[in-house]
């Protein structure tokens, strides 16, 4: 079982299936938005 949580907020974004249990980082969409509406003021 792996998950998916947001690196900014901790927000868990997904689960998917693999044969360990794995944690990966990313960005969820409301974190990647709100650093493409600070980069366009």
């Amino acid at each position: 079982m792996g998950t998916i949580v947001c690196q900014t907020c901790d927000a868990t974004i997904a689960h998917f299936e693999d044969e360990k249990v794995t944690t990966l980082y990313g960005k969820c969409c409301k974190c990647n938005s709100d650093e493409t509406a600070e980069e366009e003021e």
